[in-house]
């Protein structure tokens, strides 16, 4: 029976060919790094149970090729975020901060989203990240589907007026 190689040599053999193919898809080398870190990290947790015959090249693109579209998914989340606080403030919002890049912008919209109140984060998340109705989020808030889209109307509102004060940037 043959066995498996010692998983360190697959991440010495494979790395840069998939950092190259993540770094494509992406478009970003950053974002790259951080999925070619969680394909790895997916691929060692699965890889005492493949069999023998398994083609691991083709098993690491698998993995990362699904990791890339993961991160794509989120960034498309953050984008439609954007566009959401752009909506509510149209006449400020692409000029949020003179010179601030796009990473500063995405901590920022981190930092907003942890300042909301606890149910208008829950409904704004499960709303803009997990795609939930405001039917499923009523369910899971325990409160009416008028409640839930005015807690994610507030949290939007809140983080726009986080934005247009400033509040969020530290340079």
């Amino acid at each position: 029976m043959v066995s498996l190689p010692a998983f360190t040599t697959l991440v010495d053999q494979y790395s840069s060919e998939i950092f190259s193919y993540l770094s494509r898809i992406l478009q970003d080398s950053s974002e790259a790094e951080d999925c070619l870190q969680e394909t790895y990290l997916r691929a060692l947790r699965a890889y005492p149970r493949l069999r023998h015959n398994t083609n691991l090249r083709a098993w690491l693109y698998k993995i990362a090729t699904n990791q890339a579209f993961t991160q794509l998914k989120k960034r498309k989340h953050i984008n439609e975020l954007l566009d959401d606080i752009e909506y509510l403030n149209p006449n400020n919002s692409s000029e949020i901060e003179p010179g601030i890049e796009r990473g500063q912008l995405l901590l920022a919209v981190r930092q907003s989203i942890s300042l909301l109140p606890e149910k208008q984060r829950a409904a704004f998340l499960m709303r803009k990240y997990q795609q939930l109705s405001y039917a499923q989020i009523a369910i899971a808030l325990e409160c009416s589907q008028e409640s839930a889209r005015a807690n994610v109307y507030q949290a939007l509102k809140k983080i726009r007026t986080q934005f247009n004060n400033g509040e969020n940037y530290h340079e």
